[in-house]
């Protein structure tokens, strides 16, 4: 499917003509409780929507239950509606793509989330308006969701938003520690995507430049921030989306998933705790354990491209930089400063096993290898 995407269009204009061209009159709105308000999305809105018919659900955890789906779809399921606005952060975003795309299927949420293939339509028009610059869900086929604290990845070319509109001005009230983990959300999509074993030229495109765009503004958007720094950003955020939207997340983001679920660490710090360790990990893939089919000579070449980007030499360097980056933003890079401890572990290595997302990574990473990498950085 073809998106629209708009980036600092003006937020106002765009969306008015977004639902003129559409011709909606009933809107299903999903957004965060409070962000909504503090973004300015709301003052926003209300100028916009007054006109129409809007019903509006917030009512969901930050890190989405399928009951948090399934009450949505209730409320959405109660009367005919022609398009549904989803603003805010990444899980704002996914929830609205699962009602929205559970709403019309033969078969219950949970049968949708436990297997993609039963998606055979694609629902109502579905605009997202990202108020974070860090998921990039706005541009992605996926949506994630937890159930039993276990997370699941819908993933479909009909889960992705008909439209994108990416206005920085919605990300200026972001408090610095926001900022600085789910700009390591974005960072993290980046590099992942690069070294994945399903990057493409296009993938990796999209990979370069919102990882450069980061390093160059991160830290400044974090302590100092300023119109060019959050257009930068939001930019990145955007870019880096479109990147694993094509290779899909690796080993971070597998490990990171029972890091938030059940030990309460925001998304986006929680996959930044273990990048570092991972560029020198995949750094060192011999041909025995490549998982890459395009052979190990590939993945250290990827692995080189990645420390020009990073403007080092090796991958201890590339991990030195971005832990130093890490604590100039006031993001912890240690587990132990997280409250998680040796005992911990044994659950995440199982959590990040059992995780799609970890045979995307280039080096085979086998259960006994990942506790050690995840004892270092206790």
């Amino acid at each position: 499917m073809r998106q629209e995407v708009y980036i600092e269009k003006g937020f106002l204009n765009t969306l008015e003509e977004v639902l003129c061209k559409g011709d909606s009159r009933h809107i299903f709105l999903v957004t965060g409780k409070s962000s909504y308000t503090l973004s300015g999305a709301k003052l926003a809105m209300e100028k916009i929507l007054k006109t129409y018919d809007v019903t509006r659900y917030c009512e969901f955890d930050p890190n989405p239950q399928l009951p948090d789906v399934e009450r949505g779809l209730k409320l959405f399921l109660e009367r005919k509606y022609d398009a549904v606005i989803a603003v805010g952060g990444g899980s704002v975003l996914d929830v609205a793509k699962l009602i929205r795309i559970c709403a019309v299927q033969e078969t219950s949420p949970r049968e949708i989330i436990d297997d993609s293939q039963h998606i055979q339509q694609r629902g109502v028009p579905l605009i997202a308006v990202p108020t974070t610059a860090g998921s990039g869900s706005e541009a992605t086929h996926f949506a994630v969701v937890y159930l039993d604290k276990n997370k699941h990845s819908v993933a479909h070319e009909y889960v992705l938003p008909n439209v994108a509109i990416v206005e920085s001005e919605l990300t200026n009230s972001m408090p610095s520690e926001i900022t600085a983990a789910t700009g390591m959300d974005a960072l993290s999509h980046a590099i992942e995507s690069y070294w994945s074993i399903n990057s493409t030229e296009e993938s990796k495109k999209y990979a370069r430049q919102a990882a450069l765009l980061i390093l160059n503004n991160l830290e400044t958007v974090v302590k100092n921030p300023c119109g060019d720094s959050r257009k930068a950003m939001a930019k990145a955020a955007h870019l880096s989306g479109k990147a694993i939207n094509i290779s899909k997340t690796t080993a971070c983001h597998a490990i990171s998933y029972s890091v938030t679920s059940i030990h309460g660490v925001p998304h986006g710090h929680a996959v930044a705790l273990t990048v570092p360790s991972m560029i020198v990990y995949n750094s060192k893939a011999c041909e025995a354990d490549t998982l890459d089919k395009r052979g190990v000579q590939y993945v250290r070449e990827t692995l080189r491209e990645l420390f020009h980007l990073l403007r080092v030499d090796t991958a201890e360097e590339a991990e030195a930089k971005l832990i130093s980056l890490m604590e100039r933003i006031h993001l912890n890079t240690r587990l132990r400063e997280l409250n998680i401890g040796e005992d911990d572990l044994a659950r995440i290595v199982e959590d990040a096993s059992r995780s799609a997302r970890i045979g995307n990574n280039p080096r085979d990473l086998p259960r006994e290898v990942l506790l050690e990498l995840l004892q270092d950085r206790l």
